[in-house]
Order: C-alpha cells, then structure tokens, then sequence
C-alpha cells in the first residue's frame, strides 16, 4: 500500500449503511490502546486529524475518542463520520471545539488536503464479504498522513472483548487481542470478535487458529498464577506465547489485558 494520490470525492459515499450499534464506552480498549502505542505520533502532527469512521446511531464513540486522544495529544481534532445522513444529524449538536460530524463513507471526505493522521473504524466492516476487505483497507490507507495509522477491528456490545488490526500506509502491522480479563474462561473466547479479514480464517491449518491453540494452552499451563489474579495469570501467559510468536508488546500493555502479535504470523493462508 504506497499509493500517496488523494483520490477524488464521489458524490455518493462509499459502503453501505451499518446496524449502528453503538454503547458509551464501548471502544474504551481500543481508544487506550491508540493513545498508548500513536500517541506521540499525534503530538509531533502537525493539526493532527482523527477520524472516527461508522461511529453509528449515536455519537457516543466519537465524543470519547477526543477527550481520550487530547490527553495524550492536546491539539488532535475529531471528526466523525457517517454513511447514514439522519445520524449525522443526530449528532450535530454535539459538535464543539476540536469535534465535527460529516455525511460519507470509505472516501473519508475532509476539508480540501486534509489528510488524517489517524482513522479507526470499529465494528463497520463486519457485514462486509471477506473479499472486501483488502480494497476497504487499500482505500483507507490511501487517505492517511504520511505516519498515519488504521485501526479497524470489532467488539461486543460492551466493549469487554475487541479484537483489532493496526495498519500503516504500507499495510497491516499488528493484529490486537484486548478483554476484561475478569470475564475471560479462555482466551479462544476472543475468537468471535476477530476482524472480518481472520474470523472466517479460524480453522485447521490457519495461522490465527494455530495461535488461539496455543494461547489457549498457554493459559491453562499458567492456571497456578489464577491465585495471584486474572492479570498475572495473563502477563504469565503472554511470556509463554512469546517463546513461539512474535509479540509486539510487552507488560506494561499485557497488564491492561491486551497482547498485540505481529501481522505476519497470523496472515491468511493462501
């Protein structure tokens, strides 16, 4: 993915109108994360945009992406997105300083040579075929700034298990595994809220099958750290998982029940 051009506005939006379901506080892990791992990205910007693409029936997540992402990067301003025109009016008047509300879609329609440094698109590819993804990605990717960031993953209603992949301009990075890790029995559990690119991918002879067997074994195997607590038996695991796969991060996000592994391990098959 390397193509830099900024493609030209459509005059209808690209994609389809989602479900919009949408809770506060239902992106919180993967907000944390973002301002974790771009937020000094973000702070060297300069008038740093991030877009929050879908945010659905109600303005919730976009609302909270900006107060997150301005404590770690005081000047980002937000702007939410939406296919569906009676959303974006709904969430009119929870524009301020720093949050604008637009009608469109893929296109990632800004002001004229504007270029986000970051777009996160959670829960919105999900009705898409799997053969979608890679054009969706492409023309995403497309839009950001130079060291910008893509984040498009998927979660539950109430954002206690979310799966995403990290992506630069040049492509997929990372693919993030987060949960409440007091509401965790296994961490296969996860496997229902994997991105449209991998949870189709969850069988015999796929790398991210592979790797949810032996997180999961992983786990079990560090069942006697259960009594010192859910987060140490976690971090326990992660070290475990480390010896086979190549983790992207380390403690200090494993003790917010998050392990990242790189792109390349868990890459579709064929």
């Amino acid at each position: 993915m390397v193509s830099r051009s900024t493609p030209p506005s459509p005059k209808r939006p690209v994609g389809t109108v989602t479900r919009g379901t949408t809770n506060p506080n239902r992106l919180r892990r993967m907000d944390r994360w973002i301002a974790a791992a771009h937020g000094a990205a973000l702070r060297r910007a300069d008038a740093p945009v991030a877009v929050d693409l879908g945010y659905g029936a109600a303005p919730w997540t976009a609302v909270e992406l900006l107060a997150r992402l301005r404590e770690a990067a005081p000047a980002v301003r937000v702007v939410g997105i939406e296919i569906e025109p009676a959303r974006v009016a709904g969430a009119k008047p929870y524009e301020r300083e720093g949050l604008s509300f637009r009608h469109g879609g893929f296109e990632v329609p800004l002001e004229r040579g504007e270029r986000p440094a970051l777009i996160r698109a959670a829960n919105v590819l999900r009705q898409y075929d799997e053969e979608q993804v890679a054009e969706v990605w492409q023309r995403l990717c497309d839009r950001l700034a130079p060291g910008g960031l893509l984040v498009e993953g998927t979660c539950d209603e109430i954002g206690r298990r979310h799966v995403w992949v990290a992506l630069g301009p040049e492509g997929p990075r990372t693919v993030t595994f987060a949960t409440r890790l007091g509401s965790l029995e296994r961490p296969s559990d996860l496997a229902e809220r994997l991105p449209k690119a991998l949870i189709h991918r969850n069988v015999p002879g796929e790398p991210v099958y592979a790797f949810l067997r032996d997180f999961d074994r992983a786990w079990a195997a560090a069942a006697p750290y259960a009594s010192y607590g859910a987060r140490q038996r976690w971090i326990r695991t992660a070290r475990a998982l480390a010896a086979d796969w190549p983790l992207a991060d380390g403690p200090v996000r494993w003790r917010q029940g998050e392990l990242t592994v790189r792109w390349e391990a868990l890459r579709p098959a064929g």
